[in-house]
């Protein structure tokens, strides 16, 4: 028998016939976020609308890397306590609405396991339990479908399961189990899921979270993902610059026709050998290789694909090159009003050093950058207004995504702190302008959360997949349009678009358009499309300012 088929099996017996402490549950954790960082690309991938925001894998990752990063040095023996900590970690750097959800179900579980030196099968399925109780409890209209059915699935699974074993490891591959069943059900819970031919994405993301720990008791590996092709014109590498990895200094990306029969699995074995952030993609014969690799190894992956046939196309980018100039774009500054002891501070989040200005200038005591694809966590929030010298803290979100985390920070802080519900930027904007620093709180809130309903919500961007949503058929690439976050509108042209858009809402009902124009389209692009609006809508007034969102070519602000 080899030494890792026995390492392996001796792990399984150990965890079967030896109390499961806090170090083992550790170990535990450190699988399940592992394999979920291997897999997170595959869990944003199920995004149901076509807009870049497909980032529940990221979101959920990040939670559990604050999660990790609470025990990665703890010699903690005793279960309950561990679960403690992973609970705090989580809720501490949970982002997204995915986030804080997954934080909840950590909660539920440290709630249950508290007072248990040991992990037991008995404990673990009080654990889910608690776990699902918490996570619903969490939520104001929890919607089946989602991540919350596969929790409460896994609970009713391994509630089932314990008139049969009591063994920890055989329950928690019961709730893996059922965790795979509950993903591959939800669309029929939730018909969004289901026309957009995808399962929810924080369910698959908990899923994978489980079945690490699985895979690391069963000596199965957890840096590969499951093999995946996707057809040429889905690689997309628009993200690639989220995270990269120290050493990775130049991406790759090569264009070949295989000249033998393509073996796939060696292939991303060999890619392995040289760098990360591997992505393959197929169409009519042609395959597109994506790598981040370091300087030295910038020239193997094309002298590989060389070797298995003929490379037709290659790009080459210095990574470190393109993160110094978006980290000195991002470090102009924003002058914030001054604050003074006892006035009323706002919080807000934006996506975009522009938004970020407009902000200031209405006001805002503190920023925190986010939005699409770019939730804060909880304690990023927490951190813009724990040292500002009052007591009294509005936070405005701006996303719809972000609410859950702006409302988990106001719990976890002794100041007076209010979410103002602001879904978009110009909600948020709308909302300051009732700002009174001085104000009563209570009626600031009041007057700021009346302001929401005021302002009409425009967003262009393009489409990241092939759907249709109330009606509307969307094919991937095309520019589309919502109107309050709601699908409506979608075209191949841009300025054909933006007109759409406009042309569903009753602009008598209002005087003044606000064009926040992205990072994505130049100055004098927006001031063609803003003379062809001002040319259909002459008696409105129209406003152009730079917004700087990623993402998205222009943000609409219709009061």
């Amino acid at each position: 028998m080899s030494s890792e088929k026995k390492q392996t099996l001796d792990r399984k017996l150990i965890l079967q016939h030896h109390p499961i402490d806090g170090q083992n549950i550790k170990e535990l954790i450190a699988a399940g976020m592992t394999w979920l960082n291997t897999n997170k690309q595959t869990v944003n991938a199920l995004n149901v609308f076509p807009v870049p925001d497909g980032d529940t894998g990221t979101n959920m990752m990040l939670t559990m890397q604050s999660a990790y990063e609470e025990i990665e040095n703890s010699p903690e023996q005793h279960a309950g306590k561990m679960f403690g900590a992973v609970a705090q970690g989580a809720l501490m750097g949970a982002r997204g609405n995915s986030g804080v959800i997954l934080s909840q179900i950590w909660r539920g579980i440290a709630s249950a396991m508290k007072d248990e030196k040991h992990l037991t099968g008995e404990a673990l399925a009080r654990a889910f339990s608690s776990a699902r109780d918490t996570a619903y409890k969490g939520v104001v209209r929890p919607v089946e479908g989602t991540i919350l059915t596969v929790i409460k699935d896994i609970a009713a699974a391994t509630e089932k399961e314990l008139d049969r074993t009591d063994d920890p490891v055989e329950l928690l591959e019961v709730a893996v189990e059922a965790a795979a069943r509950s993903v591959e059900h939800t669309p029929e819970l939730l018909p969004v899921l289901k026309d957009a031919g995808v399962v929810d994405s924080g369910g698959k993301g908990l899923f994978f979270l489980l079945e690490g720990m699985t895979r690391w008791i069963n000596g199965e590996s957890l840096d590969t993902p499951l093999t995946e092709v996707k057809p040429l014109d889905a690689l997309k590498f628009d993200n690639s610059m989220e995270a990269i990895e120290e050493g990775q200094d130049f991406e790759v990306v090569v264009d070949f026709r295989p000249g033998n029969p393509f073996d796939l699995e060696n292939f991303y074995a060999r890619l392995e050998e040289m760098g990360t952030s591997i992505q393959v993609g197929e169409g009519e014969g042609m395959y597109r290789m994506h790598i981040h690799v370091p300087t030295d190894n910038r020239y193997l992956p094309i002298d590989f694909c060389m070797e298995i046939g003929t490379v037709t196309n290659v790009a080459i980018e210095n990574l470190m090159a393109q993160m110094e100039a978006l980290e000195a774009k991002a470090a102009s500054r924003i002058e914030l009003t001054p604050l003074e002891p006892g006035q009323i501070g706002t919080v807000a989040v934006a996506p975009g050093t522009g938004l970020g200005k407009v902000f200031a200038s209405l006001g805002v005591a503190a920023l925190v950058e986010g939005g699409q694809t770019m939730n804060p966590s909880t304690q990023d929030i927490m951190a813009a207004f724990e040292n500002l010298p009052t007591n009294n803290i509005i936070i405005l979100p701006n996303n719809k995504n972000i609410i859950l985390a702006a409302e988990a920070a106001a719990e976890l802080t002794v100041k007076q702190v209010h979410v103002v519900k602001s879904r978009t930027v110009p909600q948020g904007l709308a909302a300051m302008m009732r700002l009174a620093p001085n104000g009563n709180f209570d009626e600031v809130v009041k007057e700021m959360t009346a302001a929401l309903d005021e302002v009409e919500t425009g967003e262009i961007t393009t489409a990241t997949r092939t759907v249709e949503i109330d009606g509307v058929k969307v094919k991937e690439g095309q520019i589309i349009g919502m109107l309050n976050g709601k699908l409506i509108v979608s075209s191949s042209d841009l300025a054909e678009t933006c007109l759409s858009l406009l042309g569903k809402i009753k602009m008598d009902n209002y005087e003044l358009i606000t064009m926040f124009y992205g990072n994505n389209i130049s100055l004098d692009d927006a001031s063609e499309i803003a003379a062809q609006i001002e040319e259909a809508y002459p008696d409105h007034e129209i406003e152009i300012q730079e917004g700087g969102q990623p993402h998205y070519q222009f943000i609409f602000a219709i009061e």
